[in-house]
């Protein structure tokens, strides 16, 4: 991450929720959001825990991503602390949102790992699945023909390869469910054998907040003020 956003890198993102940031930051996205737009602090243990203005779909995905990323990934998610609050909005287009998160989901986060199961096929359904219920169909059958080659793998002793058969199960298990919770758990099922799967998840996040209502405005200063008074805060309790 490089940027405009330098200046909020100073808040470390952290997996799990926290009763209050430290003094370097160390909370999760949401929670970061949270401080950042000004709103009384607390702890996010999922998406329920947020404020009412918050997405329900995006901060379930944001969240997801948060908990599984590997902590040289989780800056990433740093660009959204501006856009979460806010961004509630009417269960239609939050339905579109979850099923954006869903589709491209199948789509781009799991032919790379079916690809290299051996898979090849599926994984070219899957890119070409134009509406969520052809993209759910084609990544059971993924799930489905992923298993049987990780069970067979298993068999001939071929561990590698099973191994990779069984992560593009998981991943693909995870994909057809309608449900932004399991779009982020796919992402990490398939970020253990195709490292690219958290920059492409996180472009993912980037244009569902897209769809729909946008979080007001919220200056870089004004949300790395509140942060750094969180700090200064939490830094006072302690002494």
């Amino acid at each position: 991450m490089s940027g405009p956003f330098d200046t909020l890198l100073n808040w470390r993102l952290l997996p799990g929720s926290h009763a209050f940031p430290g003094p370097d930051g160390g909370t999760c996205i949401n929670e970061a959001a949270i401080v950042a737009a000004g709103l009384p602090y607390r702890a996010i243990r999922s998406s329920a825990d947020c404020p009412p203005c918050f997405s329900g779909p995006l901060a379930t995905y944001a969240l997801g991503l948060n908990d599984a990323m590997p902590d040289a990934e989780r800056p990433r998610l740093m660009a959204f602390v501006l856009r979460l609050a806010g961004s509630a909005d009417a269960p239609g287009i939050e339905a579109a949102r979850t099923a954006h998160l869903v589709l491209q989901g199948v789509r781009r986060l799991l032919p790379p790992v079916l690809e290299r199961s051996g898979l090849a096929p599926h994984a070219a359904a899957c890119r070409a699945a134009a509406e969520l219920d052809r993209a759910v169909t084609v990544a059971r059958h993924a799930a489905w023909s992923a298993g049987s080659l990780a069970e067979a793998a298993g068999r001939q002793g071929t561990w590698v390869r099973g191994a990779r058969a069984a992560a593009a199960a998981r991943a693909a298990l995870f994909a057809a469910e309608i449900d932004a919770r399991t779009a982020a758990d796919a992402a990490e099922a398939a970020a253990l054998f195709w490292p690219g799967a958290w920059a492409e998840a996180v472009a993912i996040l980037d244009e569902a907040l897209g769809i729909g209502r946008q979080a007001p405005p919220l200056g870089l200063e004004e949300a790395e003020f509140r942060l750094e008074a969180a700090k200064r805060e939490r830094a006072g309790l302690a002494a």
